[in-house]
């Protein structure tokens, strides 16, 4: 038995490696969509139903224009590059909640919240959309998914048929929640440094090709650090690169984040 099982994971995974789009980093993902996503969407909405959205009108609508725009240019790479299904399974929204949390998350699926309590250090409608550009470029590598593929492959179990099928269960609630984070204080999602890099890099690519200014991307994170100096960063810090580090990356990719964003835009023309 066990090692039929430990055939049947190794089968699994084979069939599962494909690389990211765009960073071209090799990735091994199991959880198909119709298995994630229902459980997404039904914590999002749970989520907004449970906290209270900005009662700003123009904010709300500055964090919705930039995320139609972001995902705008994220469906258009999907489309000139074959993957139109995946393109449609997405159910974009962007809200704005009511919190002092220095935060925002997108959940599988294009489920975005932003917290009041990042706006500062966004400061302008770049850094909106360079922090945007972060939390859809999760979403379109699906990180939640590899996520789900590891918590799965240690388990030995049915993790993702549990999440993606429940109907609310105390057991796939906390396991979800063990995941992503989203019931945490935080309030963000919880990716490796691997993943953190990579949707720095692809954000940094879809804003550029929404129109925006991808240096204010580094501008972001500058500003984290000056609001992080001489204070204890903030818990979920402890899984994410420094911020001196981001900014080093950001700076060194944005030559080749202006040139795949100007490959990919005419690519689209031409189709």
């Amino acid at each position: 038995m066990k090692s039929f099982y430990s055939s049947s994971i190794i089968v699994l995974l084979f069939i599962g490696c494909s690389r990211v789009p765009i960073t071209n980093r090799q990735r091994i993902n199991i959880v198909s969509d119709t298995e994630i996503l229902p459980a997404s969407f039904a914590q999002y909405k749970g989520f907004i139903k449970e906290n209270k959205l900005s009662s700003s009108p123009s904010k709300t609508k500055e964090i919705r224009d930039v995320g139609q725009r972001i995902s705008k240019s994220v469906d258009k790479f999907m489309r000139t590059n074959g993957m139109e299904k995946e393109a449609d399974n997405y159910r974009w929204e962007f809200n704005l909640v009511e919190d002092e949390l220095v935060n925002a998350w997108c959940m599988p699926g294009g489920k975005v919240v932003f917290f009041t309590g990042i706006l500062p250090i966004c400061n302008n409608m770049d850094g909106i959309a360079a922090v945007m550009g972060h939390e859809v470029a999760h979403a379109f590598a699906k990180h939640g998914q590899e996520r789900m593929t590891s918590s799965y492959g240690q388990q030995l179990g049915g993790l993702a048929m549990a999440v993606g099928t429940s109907g609310g269960t105390e057991e796939s609630q906390v396991l979800w929640n063990t995941i992503y984070g989203v019931g945490s204080q935080v309030g963000m999602l919880a990716y490796s440094r691997l993943h953190e890099n990579e949707a720095d890099k692809l954000g940094m690519v879809f804003m550029i090709m929404a129109g925006y200014k991808p240096e204010e991307a580094v501008n972001v994170w500058i500003r984290m650090s000056e609001r992080a100096e001489g204070k204890t960063p903030p818990e979920f810090l402890s899984t994410h690169p420094s911020n001196q580090t981001r900014i080093e990356n950001l700076r060194a990719y944005l030559p080749k984040a202006k040139a795949h964003a100007e490959r990919i835009n005419k690519e689209a023309v031409s189709r």
